[in-house]
């Protein structure tokens, strides 16, 4: 092997799997321009789980709809693989808040549409469907149908669902919001495993810092608006994981530490409703 080609696979190794570059996004509304994002820069190494937190109208989603390529009008740019992220990809996955399970389909024909929407034959996209949902901890629960599941079961067919694809980069926006406390924290558990199993890059979307800490390598926390990085949090607590630890001391403080740099921006975006609220 050559000096050059040496090289040049060193520099493949150290890139970031996504690389978000002064990214800036505004809206023309009929109050003015409002900037959402403001020149926002993060890498992202494979097989990393960061999540966003920050005040309501900090321009979370509006970032997270930009790496999905659901949002392709905007400054600076987005890289996958150092290749220029425009419009939706099939190496990033997204999970959304919302309900978003067939109803008309059983929890397998969920899983499996996407493969059957490729193209693939009835008994490969089954069998991988089947996989996926023993992977969420469905098994037994092939046949039934959404209204028949619990919303966190629900939840954890989207999230299998969106696995179909093998995507290289996994968006989830707030996606155990509708979630009773006890199901969120053992869905977390959960996306932890699959997330160290299948080693996928992870980017969530949340207003529960606890459930961030729990979750993450990393901790973003944004600005009210316009949004920009306020401060990155490292995690470093062991992995594996599971939500027991998080009665610890060490896990305390990173609460306690990222509500400190919260606490100020969402006083902010208060303010504001208070007296966008009064001017009424």
């Amino acid at each position: 092997m050559s000096d050059m080609t040496a090289l040049d696979n060193t520099a493949a190794d150290t890139l970031p799997t996504l690389r978000i570059d002064r990214v800036t996004k505004s809206f023309h509304t009929a109050k003015g321009k409002i900037t959402a994002v403001d020149d926002v820069s993060l890498d992202i190494r494979q097989g990393e789980f960061i999540s966003i937190i920050g005040p309501s109208g900090c321009g979370k989603s509006t970032l997270m709809n930009m790496v999905g390529g659901l949002i392709a009008d905007f400054d600076g740019q987005i890289l996958l693989d150092g290749k220029a992220v425009r419009g939706c990809q099939p190496s990033i996955g997204m999970v959304f808040q919302e309900e978003s399970t067939f109803p008309w389909r059983t929890a397998i024909e969920n899983v499996a549409f996407p493969l059957e929407a490729a193209g693939m034959e009835r008994d490969r996209r089954v069998a991988r469907a089947r996989e996926l949902l023993d992977l969420v901890g469905l098994t037994g629960f092939e046949n039934h149908y959404p209204s028949e599941l619990s919303g966190g079961m629900r939840q954890r067919i989207a999230i299998a669902r969106t696995l179909a694809f093998e995507p290289k980069v996994l968006l989830m926006d707030e996606p155990f919001a509708a979630l009773d406390e006890q199901t969120r924290l053992l869905l977390g558990d959960k996306v932890v495993q699959i997330q160290q199993q299948l080693r996928q890059t992870t980017l969530l979307i949340t207003h529960n810092i606890s459930e961030a800490v729990h979750l993450s390598d990393r901790v973003l926390i944004m600005t009210f608006r316009p949004g920009r990085i306020k401060r990155v949090v490292e995690i470093n607590l062991p992995r594996p994981r599971s939500s027991e630890m998080m009665g610890s001391e060490k896990f305390a403080k990173f609460v306690a530490e990222i509500w400190h740099d919260l606490r100020e921006e969402a006083s902010k975006g208060l303010r504001e409703s208070e007296a966008a609220a009064a001017a009424r």
